[in-house]
């Protein structure tokens, strides 16, 4: 392996919808196989503590795009689109001579100054996208295509590599829709794991009983599942528990088979680039928007600032610079990315960007004064589906405080009753599964009071606006 690079790399950034680290083979699943990504976490590096600074996905996506947090970039919740004019990682690579690309989902609005920018060549969903002979945006124009989403996504991808000028470099953004729900797999893996029975997690019976009242009221449990999710409704004569316990094999098992497809398709995109000599200039990158809830909590979907949820899977392979088989528990974020292929580009890091390149730790080296802590901000309160708490909250290496802030927004939404804000915090090495809640235990009193200085101090350094005492 070497560390000299003779000309700038490709980019290869492959991101799916809410796949959780913990379906990942490399990440230690315990309920599915994905031989294809963990080759990537072979002959690279895999990341145990990426975070998403807003677990939801256009939020997720503003960032990763701009560098810059959602009260920067202007995209905060679902219903807000991407302002197309402010500085992106794509615009810098176009104008520096990089051929560059987005196939699949953008769900960041259309038309105007919402449609994808910074882009040689763009073809999106339009919204969430169909998994089966899905539309696409492309160059503006509607077309559809015949077959399954995930498929069509990669064979759009490939055309793009093959047809570039092969005289400069290219960042392709592969962006599959899946394992988004409704779930539905292809008709490949359809019947995988029909004979099997997923575990559930350790936590799929969480009573919340030192919890918030947000994570008692939130609306994505196991149990709210409905018959598109679970492609009918369960049988009769089945007790409560075990309508759940069906609930969670037929939610499961789809969304294993969705991410099966995707995992099949990471290994022909991986093929190709080594079919054409381009595997040793290529940085490949596998990431999803956020983390998701499996049963984990009881609940299914994200937002909240739980570890499922939270945490982003992220391996990345360069074989110049990147060591086959490493890993790294430093802490990086979605703000990270732009910055990171803005150095490998060649380019400075944008003023506006407020992430930081990791180039370094691909390296194997923390350097002096990286981030031991991060600070998240989920803004959709009640949204009206899920129903989660706008909160905000720090996570550091061992602890992590949240704070749900619903009446601090001086709302008059009937469905708060007037409920005061709450705290919760949890030891992550005593309480890995964050099951007790140590707010207001006299054992952590300096713990949670220095916690909160910090979280004050962070939210300052991003330019956010914090709400407690």
């Amino acid at each position: 392996m070497s560390s000299t690079v003779h000309k700038r790399p490709n980019i290869l950034f492959i991101m799916s919808d809410d796949h959780a680290s913990h379906a990942i083979g490399a990440y230690g699943s315990r309920i599915n196989k994905t031989p294809h990504l963990d080759r990537l976490a072979d002959e690279g590096m895999r990341f145990d503590n990426c975070f998403c600074t807003n677990s939801i996905c256009a939020p997720s996506r503003a960032t990763i795009l701009t560098g810059t947090y959602n009260h920067v970039n202007g995209v905060k919740t679902l219903g807000d689109d991407l302002d197309g004019r402010q500085t992106t990682f794509p615009k810098l690579l176009q104008a520096s001579g990089y051929q560059t690309a987005i196939v699949g989902k953008w769900h960041l609005g259309h038309g105007g100054h919402h449609d994808p920018t910074g882009f040689d060549y763009w073809s999106v969903l339009p919204d969430q996208g169909e998994y089966r002979d899905p539309d696409f945006i492309e160059m503006g124009k509607a077309k559809k295509f015949e077959g399954y989403v995930t498929d069509i996504i990669t064979d759009k991808s490939l055309d793009w590599i093959d047809h570039r000028d092969p005289e400069r470099p290219f960042m392709l953004m592969c962006h599959h829709k899946a394992p988004h729900r409704h779930w539905e797999p292809d008709e490949k893996h359809k019947h995988l794991y029909e004979d099997t029975e997923i575990p559930e997690p350790e936590t799929f019976n969480d009573d919340y009983a030192t919890r918030s009242q947000a994570t008692v009221r939130a609306k994505m449990r196991i149990d709210d599942l409905n018959e598109l999710d679970t492609k009918g409704p369960p049988p009769e004569g089945l007790t409560p528990q075990e309508v759940r316990k069906w609930k969670y094999q037929r939610y499961i098992k789809d969304y294993l088979r969705c991410i099966a497809s995707i995992d099949d398709n990471v290994g022909r995109m991986l093929d190709y680039l080594d079919e054409k000599g381009l595997a040793e200039d290529t940085i490949v990158i596998y990431t999803s928007d956020q983390g998701f809830f499996l049963g984990d909590h009881g609940w299914f979907d994200k937002r909240f600032m739980y570890e499922e949820s939270l945490r982003m899977p992220f391996l990345i392979r360069y074989p110049r610079e990147i060591e086959a088989g490493s890993a790294s528990d430093a802490m990086i974020l979605n703000t990270d990315f732009a910055p990171t292929f803005l150095e490998y580009a060649g380019l400075p890091v944008h003023e506006r960007m407020q992430g930081y390149s990791i180039r370094p730790l691909l390296h194997g080296v923390v350097p002096d004064g990286w981030r031991t802590s991060m600070v998240y901000r989920y803004w959709m309160h009640l949204d009206g589906s899920h129903e989660v708490y706008a909160h905000y909250g720090i996570r550091t290496h061992r602890y992590k405080l949240i704070y749900y802030y619903a009446q601090a927004l001086g709302t008059t939404d009937s469905r708060d009753e007037s409920r005061p804000p709450e705290w919760e915090c949890f030891d992550l090495e005593q309480d890995p599964c964050e099951l007790n809640n140590v707010y207001g235990q006299p054992d952590y009193a300096d713990r949670i009071a220095a916690l909160k200085r910090e979280l004050e101090k962070l939210m300052d350094d991003v330019q956010d606006e914090y709400l407690h005492d």
